[in-house]
Order: structure tokens, then sequence, then C-alpha cells
């Protein structure tokens, strides 16, 4: 799974919600960063990206490239400030508003 989230704490909370449900976590910092983790990681099955963050494009232009290029990545977006509707999100994924807790984030990636 990978994650694409700028905030480190918020990374590391999440990071950590996944791994003790038993996920391994590859982390990114910037959708830009997410297009080489991916090609060179072919084990990648899920992304959970926020919608705002650093870099060329945001969350949801993210979201919507991966599933574009890898359709079998199954997608998750999350945002404090603004909610969206699952059918807003690329490619079947799930929305996820913050704050979150480890059963809803496990639900939305169950769903996606």
């Amino acid at each position: 799974m990978l994650i694409v989230e700028d905030e480190d704490l918020v990374c590391m909370t999440a990071v950590l919600m996944l791994e003790n449900a038993g996920f391994a976590v590859v982390e990114a910092a910037s959708a830009d960063d997410t297009r080489t983790i991916l090609e060179t990681d072919p084990t990648i099955s899920a992304l959970f990206t926020d919608i705002e963050m650093p870099g060329s494009m945001n969350g949801v232009e993210l979201a919507s490239r991966v599933a574009a290029r890898w359709p079998h990545i199954r997608l998750v977006v999350t945002y404090g400030r603004v909610r969206l509707r699952n059918q807003e999100t690329p490619d079947d994924g799930q929305f996820l508003a913050k704050p979150y807790y480890p059963d809803e984030l496990l639900s939305a990636f169950a769903h996606a």
C-alpha cells in the first residue's frame, strides 16, 4: 500500500493504523514521488492519498492518473476541509474525511 501524505504526524498515524492491520506500507510526501514508486514496486495494490499536498498535482488528480495507468490499484482519498462523495473519487474509489479512525480507514479500503 502506498500512502501519499505531506504532514509527517498524519502520515505516521496512518502508517501505524495500516501496519497494525497487516499491510505493508510505502510512504510518499507528494504526488510527484508516486510515479517512481509505482513503476518500481509492482506489489502496490492500494493508494491512500490526501487531496492537498505540495507538487504538480493534488490527490484527486493523482488518483485519476493512477486509475488510468494502474487500474488494479484500489483508491482512497482523504481530506479534512472538504468532503467528497465517493462518486467524485476516480475509479470507484472511496473518500474518507479527516480525522478518521482505524476501522473507518480499513472499511474504506474494503469498499474501494
